[in-house]
């Protein structure tokens, strides 16, 4: 078989970045030598791969800066409506090429690297991924900067610069072993320190009444220094900021221990300070109440609107005197968006400094703060939703516990005069549940503190506004949205997918990357034989390069003829990796029973991490590895079927396994994945979808006519009725044969002869506490299933659905998802403005 084009390769013939000008190139080679001497001082022949990352890297960062300051000029002098998106997750991945995309670079330093005897895609490889999130959430933050810049909005992402982000996985026999990301271990280049901009917070201390007002004393300080991150948009020269908090304690911290002679002790309890910002936790749609969590959520929340204030009332370049100091007008230049409820103490915060601080009265700052926060929901999972203990709260946050209770009498008091006697209403829908242990619940609080609450696909919206918030949603309608999610296209088609990319710019134009809906154009191109043939063409060489990369890392080798079935996401039950297991087992139980039988040669891919502390999740993993020893190791299956299981699934990884897949398993149980943006990323670089009406698939459907995806099972109504019926999993088992088989294996030690009780757990569970009803969904997964297969033995047929679903995908940018957010919540205009590039004089 004819060896893969490189990334690099194909770059070469590529428009759509512009052929490099050979000024540009011989730029980029002078910046990059001078970098390398003089900002790393290394000799040529002593450097080291990691030292020419670095001066690339360096090199592409000069193209910011200016554009950067100029961003911010341009900010101050029209003064627009800034955005605020706080978020404690950022998953932004590598910067390196997406900002060399996003500013027309990459093939000037392609050919200029290339020129200096190195490679590229070998550079690009050295940069960590900045894993500053665990999964959708985290990721979703990292689109809409991109969009959000691309669109000209003033807007800043804040979180949290986690010292260690999501741990690197690690498989040890088959177990999921975790080991800390030390990704800052060599520097990050793409960072700036802003020590002028440290800012103290808070926490502990007591209450005083006093003449004067409410004050909080008393209290422990922790310093929060920012460092700043430039986001490009697309070929604009907009750039915006990230600017994320390290947690610092201040030089006299614990220094009162001084006295008493201990001064080593007291330096050295200055770890506990900044434990804060010292690592990200693992979990995904699993609440845990730990305090340092606590800390955390405020630590943001506290250094951001001192931030926020700051900014809105000196509102000129480079200066902080404060010009502004009414905050009538705060709504109308601040819009905060809270990326589900781990901000969400911004609106007790926001109270705080309003009343205590800025002495605005209360009924005045609760329509500031309500105006000024919006909420964006992103689970119905019990399990996921924030409820902090009070006694947590009036040790650490005593006047923030004031204030929510303030709010809640508020808020109960008005709706007790809507609905009188109904005491039922009021235990729900307040924001402190009553119980053995007294919790505030933090879904509640940003509810009654937010003029617009939206979920994040159709289906969930509506969910969102009939059960969890639905007393809610009663008293105030029109406060409920929906903004379905949406990914970008530079990183998730420009830049993993450039072969694709190409073959759509040669048939439309470029014109897609900043407005997605242009794909409709591809529409008329769905029975054109060549463009079948170059569809065809750019996905077999993606699965060519893809096999040549796990055979280089995993020691596989994979049949790149056959189907690239892939699976990837958090390891839940909520999203079944479960019912991909049972369908494999009896793929592999057929081939055993009539090994002569013809069959879909497939290979099964499925790769994610389990929180650490997620006993069933880790057991998932186990089992698909231990399915893989198995199945891999049988000469009877051949190369008809392989199981992988993809090891420390992140963002970099996904830009190389998502431009190869052919089959997306998007297959949680109806009414559980709020919306999902993977079956996105899958749907924009030409995979099909085998998936459940539940989160986006509901409208990928919808766009691209649901007879070109593989949906089946329950409906959302068809899991609640189940639910009032009984759900029991034994009928199943007792009437389909290849599912009684699969589970008998799993659970007589099939899959795991050294230890036959291993997977015990799993059995039990699927047999008599499955939530998630994975097997009432199974007959239905495996007629789709068998359809799947059916269509892939025609592969022109197959391209065409490709094809359509490519072409149809359009709705599913983040520029979409932003526009709204920025029309419908914020009151913002998105601008195509061209700010002019640091070499042009400003007007």
């Amino acid at each position: 078989m004819a060896k893969p084009l490189t990334d690099s390769e194909r770059r070469k013939q590529i428009s759509v970045r512009g052929l490099a000008g050979l000024g540009d190139v011989a730029e980029v080679r002078k910046s990059f030598n001078r970098h390398l001497h003089f900002t790393l001082v290394k000799d040529r022949n002593v450097a080291t791969p990691r030292d020419y990352f670095f001066a690339l890297a360096h090199t592409v960062r000069d193209h910011l800066v200016g554009r950067w300051i100029r961003t911010q000029q341009h900010y101050y002098e029209k003064d627009p409506i800034r955005i605020y998106y706080l978020s404690l997750e950022f998953y932004m991945g590598r910067t390196l090429q997406n900002t060399m995309v996003n500013l027309g670079l990459q093939n000037a330093c392609d050919e200029a690297i290339y020129q200096l005897g190195l490679d590229l895609e070998e550079l690009e490889e050295i940069e960590e991924d900045a894993g500053l999130g665990n999964g959708g959430l985290g990721r979703l933050a990292a689109c809409f900067l991109d969009s959000m810049a691309t669109l000209g909005l003033a807007a800043y992402g804040y979180g949290i610069r986690y010292e260690f982000g999501i741990f690197n996985q690690k498989i040890v026999n088959g177990w999921q072993v975790e080991e800390a990301d030390d990704w800052l271990r060599y520097g990050n280049p793409w960072e700036k320190a802003r020590p002028e901009y440290m800012l103290p917070v808070h926490f502990y201390g007591r209450i005083e009444h006093t003449p004067d007002g409410v004050k909080w004393l008393d209290t422990q300080v922790v310093l929060a220094m920012p460092y700043d991150t430039p986001v490009p948009g697309y070929k604009n020269n907009t750039v915006n900021t990230m600017r994320l908090w390290s947690a610092k304690a201040p030089n006299d911290f614990k220094l009162q221990d001084f006295n008493v002679g201990d001064y080593i002790e007291a330096v050295l309890d200055r770890n506990l300070a900044e434990n804060i910002s010292r690592v990200l936790y693992p979990n995904d749609n699993f609440f845990e109440g730990k305090e340092l969590r606590l800390k955390q959520e405020y630590f943001v929340v506290a250094a951001t609107l001192q931030d926020i204030i700051r900014r809105f009332k000196s509102s000129k370049f480079g200066c902080r005197d404060p010009v502004r100091t009414c905050f009538e007008t705060f709504p109308d230049k601040v819009a905060i968006q809270l990326n589900d409820t781990h901000p969400a103490l911004s609106i007790p915060e926001l109270m705080r400094i309003l009343v205590d601080v800025e002495k605005v009265d209360w009924d005045k700052a609760w329509e500031i703060t309500k105006k000024t926060c919006a909420y964006t929901n992103h689970t119905v999972l019990p399990e996921a939703l924030e409820r902090w203990p009070v006694s947590m709260f009036e040790k650490l946050l005593p006047r923030h516990l004031d204030i929510i209770y303030a709010i809640n009498q508020q808020h109960l008091d008005h709706v007790a005069a809507l609905f009188p006697g109904d005491v039922d209403r009021l235990r729900r829908m307040s924001v402190i549940e009553e119980g053995d242990c007294k919790r505030i619940n933090m879904a509640h609080l940003c509810v009654i503190g937010s003029h617009a609450i939206n979920g994040v696909a159709r289906i969930h919206s509506e969910i969102v506004k009939q059960t969890v918030f639905k007393d809610f949603y009663e008293l105030e309608p029109e406060k409920f949205q929906n903004k379905t999610n949406g990914i970008t296209p530079r990183r998730w088609l420009l830049l993993c997918n450039p072969g694709l990319a190409e073959t759509i710019v040669e048939k439309i134009g470029e014109g897609f990357l900043t407005d997605l809906s242009q794909l409709k154009k591809l529409l008329p191109l769905v029975s054109d034989e060549a463009f079948i043939r170059d569809v065809a063409k750019v996905k077999q060489e993606n699965k060519l390069k893809f096999a040549a990369f796990l055979e280089k890392e995993y020691k596989v080798k994979v049949n790149p003829a056959s189907m690239f079935d892939v699976h990837v996401k958090r390891i839940h039950e909520y999203k079944r990796q479960l019912l991909n297991c049972l369908h494999t087992i009896a793929l592999y139980n057929r081939i055993k029973k009539d090994p002569a039988k013809a069959m879909v040669p497939r290979t099964v891919m499925i790769g994610g991490k389990a929180a650490p502390g997620y006993h069933m999740a880790k057991m998932i993993i186990k089992l698909v590895t231990s399915i893989g020893d198995v199945v891999n190791n049988d000469p009877v299956v051949g190369d008809r079927l392989k199981v992988i299981f993809l090891e420390n699934y992140r963002v970099s990884l996904a830009e190389k396994v998502i431009p190869a897949a052919d089959l997306s398993q998007q297959i949680s149980t109806a009414g559980t994945e709020a919306s999902g943006t993977g079956n996105m990323k899958f749907m924009l670089n030409g995979a099909l979808t085998i998936g459940t009406m539940d989160g986006a698939n509901v409208e990928m459907a919808e766009e691209a006519g649901t007879e070109n995806l593989f949906i089946f099972g329950m409906r959302v109504e068809d899991v609640e009725a189940l639910d009032r019926k009984g759900y029991n999993a034994k009928e199943y088992y007792d009437h389909l044969p290849e599912l009684r088989q699969a589970v008998d294996q799993i659970g007589s030690g099939f899959f795991s002869p050294k230890d036959p009780d291993c997977f015990r757990d799993i059995v039990n569970m699927l047999m008599y506490h499955d939530r998630f009803k994975v097997f009432a969904d199974y007959k239905a997964y495996m007629q789709c299933q068998a359809q799947v297969d059916q269509l892939y033995r025609d592969p022109k047929e197959w391209t065409k659905k490709v094809i359509k679903n490519i072409a149809c995908s359009g709705k599913f940018s983040s520029d979409r998802t932003i526009t709204e957010y920025a029309r419908d919540i914020w009151g913002a205009e998105p601008s195509d403005l061209q700010i002019p590039p640091p070499n042009i004089p400003r007007d």
